[in-house]
């Protein structure tokens, strides 16, 4: 996964910590087990089959609830173990903790005169 001298701190799993993945549009949804994980990417172990699923973009479910989580996409597979990389999260045009959407409009419709 990583180069040795790359410089990217990994935590590496004995026992591996259980995680999901997740399809983008929410279509399907597979356990696994984390091995390692980095800033940038992560080892995986997936349980069951992975046979037809669109791995191009997926979620990798880090909490039970699904708060935590990181977008992945696909590098390397070698049976049940799988090597992903994080997607760069895609510039917000709101920021948090901004105004909500309704604000804003009611703001804009107070200006206009």
């Amino acid at each position: 996964m990583t180069e040795v001298g790359k410089g990217t701190d990994r935590v590496t799993f004995s026992r591996g910590y259980g995680v999901c993945i997740m399809g983008i549009d929410g279509t399907w949804r597979r356990d696994c087990l984390l091995n390692a994980i980095s800033d940038t990417e992560a080892v995986l172990t997936v349980e069951g089959s992975i046979q037809g699923l669109n791995l191009k973009e997926f979620f990798l479910l880090l909490s039970s609830t699904g708060l935590a989580y990181r977008r992945c996409e696909l590098v390397r597979v070698n049976g049940t173990e799988m090597d992903v990389q994080f997607l760069k999260a895609k510039s917000r045009k709101k920021k948090l903790g901004g105004p909500s959407n309704k604000e804003a409009q009611a703001r804009a419709g107070g200006m206009v005169g």
